[in-house]
């Protein structure tokens, strides 16, 4: 069979704040400058979920992006979307909420969820800083 990888973007976003509560407030400034205001800021996500697998003789398809859709949107958006990540999300309460931090949590979260092997996750945090993870 032939492998192909195929990928759906979806988008949420939310607030956090980067802070280490065993640092001083200067070393917190020092580590994270703006992303340690105390009163949290905002991005703007997109995420990049990728599976792999052998293409379907018949459909063409490795798998229809509308299922990843709706199992990313149920497992992941529902929980993260206008959320404060450090307040609100059981899964990152007393995790610095770093986009490193966030995507270990999403693929934790889509993990043996998804109708083919999950194989990549990117997290945009702005349209010029992201992080992939691929499970290891």
């Amino acid at each position: 069979m032939t492998k192909v990888t195929v990928t759906r973007r979806l988008h949420f976003s939310a607030a956090h704040r980067l802070h280490i509560p065993d640092l001083s407030d200067a070393d917190n400034q020092r580590l994270f400058g703006l992303c340690d205001n105390p009163n949290y800021h905002g991005h703007n996500y997109e995420i990049e979920v990728s599976v792999s697998g052998d293409v379907d003789p018949q459909t063409g398809y490795v798998v229809d992006l509308g299922t990843i859709k709706e199992i990313v949107e149920s497992e992941v958006i529902t929980l993260l979307d206008h959320k404060n990540l450090n307040l609100d999300v059981e899964q990152l309460r007393g995790v610095n909420p770093t986009a490193e931090n966030i995507v270990v949590v999403i693929w934790k979260l889509l993990e043996g969820k998804l109708p083919s092997d999950l194989t990549k996750i990117v997290l945009w945090e702005t349209p010029r800083n992201y992080v992939e993870y691929t499970g290891d």
